[in-house]
């Protein structure tokens, strides 16, 4: 007996499991960034975009740029995330002559570049520039994250010897900050960052540092926190920006089912955030406002499915939102039918 009824278990399992699994969505998820970055601001904003269509995006939390870049290649169901182009320079950098680097960008594609992110260098009022950092405790981002990576290549290019690199992501190093446990802190991030909008600051005792040393011309760009971005920064401040990427890849949709479902959720999105651009810089982070789709990193190729979905006459499989009607209780339409019957005897 308990070997049929292990059967019928089995065989039932079997069968279910070769149902159809269309009426449950694909999964979809994009890598952003953390609670108070832009990134995940971003994030949300395609994933409002996306249920506008009836398309459903989970906007994931991360370290950041380096996280994401390995999500897209590796992680299942991931088919976006954002990242710094600076991360970007690096890897094409080392890909010749590095066997790991190459795996690691292989199948890896643009989606669409973005708007450039600021960098931005919290410190205490009596360190007055980078070169102030020698020294000091300066927290510089979490491994894999592009704060860290950003901020690895700001202090070797400049040659400054930070007393103390501190692994602490933004969120942690500002009280840090505040309590004198830290001098400074990095954080890449689309201005205004809530991080310093939601938080008070006494600009009597931190600002932050201007970036205008010529060498790093050749990696960022010039750019500009105008005064009053934060309340704590009443003068305008001179630093430079980086790049922010959304990336995807290169799915095939001719070796299974998975790689097919990928390539069409990477197509649906591109063509909603290529036709409602407009929508996005209205509603979205202020940061929408600055996306340049033309600004693509050198050396990086755009997907193919990003590229069907920005033809003219691709559309979405936008889904109309259908009232289900509400089942009843299987039982409950019994003790009704019971009723009736019991009334007419």
């Amino acid at each position: 007996m308990k070997f049929r009824l292990a059967s019928v278990a089995t065989a039932i399992v079997a069968a279910f499991s070769m149902m159809p699994v269309s009426a449950a969505e694909f999964e979809k998820n994009i890598m952003t960034g953390g609670p108070q970055g832009t990134y995940i601001q971003i994030g949300r904003d395609v994933a409002a975009l996306g249920k506008s269509c009836g398309l459903t995006l989970n906007v994931q939390q991360s370290a950041g740029s380096l996280e994401n870049f390995v999500g897209v290649r590796n992680r299942k169901n991931t088919q976006f995330g954002i990242v710094q182009s600076d991360v970007l320079e690096y890897l094409k950098t080392f890909e010749a002559n590095d066997p790991e680097v190459q795996q690691a960008v292989r199948g890896v594609r643009i989606m669409f570049p973005l708007y450039n992110e600021e960098i931005h260098v919290l410190a205490r009022a009596d360190i007055k520039d980078m070169e102030g950092l020698g020294g000091k405790k300066v927290a510089v981002g979490v491994k894999d994250s592009g704060t860290f990576l950003t901020s690895s290549l700001i202090l070797d290019i400049l040659q400054v010897k930070a007393g103390e690199r501190v692994p602490l992501n933004p969120d942690a190093a500002l009280p840090k900050l505040l309590a004198g446990e830290i001098d400074a802190f990095f954080y890449v991030a689309g201005a205004p960052a809530a991080l310093f909008k939601n938080n008070p600051i006494d600009g009597a005792k931190f600002h932050l540092l201007p970036i205008t040393e010529a060498p790093l011309l050749a990696t960022y760009t010039a750019s500009r926190i105008d005064a009053g971005t934060y309340a704590f920064q009443k003068e305008p401040v001179d630093l430079i920006a980086v790049k922010a990427v959304m990336m995807t890849y290169d799915y095939d949709i001719k070796r299974n089912a998975y790689q097919r479902e990928s390539c069409k959720a990477v197509s649906e999105f591109s063509s909603l955030i290529l036709n409602n651009l407009d929508k996005l810089q209205k509603t979205g982070h202020p940061k929408w406002k600055d996306v340049d789709l033309t600004a693509l990193p050198p050396g990086w190729q755009v997907g193919v499915c990003v590229k069907a979905g920005m033809a003219l006459n691709y559309k979405p499989a936008c889904k109309t939102p259908e009232a289900v009607a509400e089942q009843p209780d299987g039982n409950e339409e019994y003790l009704n039918l019971l009723k009736q019957r019991l009334k007419q005897k």
